[in-house]
């Protein structure tokens, strides 16, 4: 995998992994259930993957928002393509929610809503909390 992936947690925060293209749990969470989807291609420009991949992609995000929908009834999703700082190309995906959400105990808020996100703020939760929701993404992915 490359150095995006493992900046984000890989292989341990992985929810799903696809031919050319892994989802995993994102370290801080602006908002429940952000995540970040990686290319596994050796591409640091988007118009540089290959054609495998941006075909795959459809099939990725739908995964992504079926499972997000079912897990945590999000009102919008958004897909940020910064590559500021970590060279591959990659996503982070944040749903977006107008009221607050409850899960395994911690409480989490959409602070920007309904502007842009602020992919820096994070809602904190414990470390039992990010296990809790990389396992149940996990299931929900299949």
């Amino acid at each position: 995998m490359n150095v995006t992936a493992e900046k984000f947690g890989y292989p341990d925060a992985v929810v799903k992994e696809f031919d050319h293209w892994a989802v995993l749990v994102r370290p801080a969470q602006p908002t429940l259930g952000s995540l970040v989807l990686v290319c596994r291609d050796a591409a640091s420009r988007f118009g540089d993957i290959s054609q495998a991949a941006a075909a795959e992609l459809q099939q990725a995000t739908s995964a992504i928002e079926r499972v997000l929908a079912e897990a945590f009834d999000y009102q919008k999703i958004n897909y940020l393509m910064l590559m500021m700082v970590d060279p591959d190309v990659h996503f982070h995906v944040l749903p977006r929610y107008e009221e607050d959400r409850e899960y395994a105990g911690a409480h989490f808020v959409d602070a920007t809503w309904p502007g842009p996100p602020d992919i820096t703020a994070a809602n904190p939760f414990s470390a039992e909390v990010k296990a809790q929701l990389i396992a149940d993404l996990r299931a929900r992915f299949g």
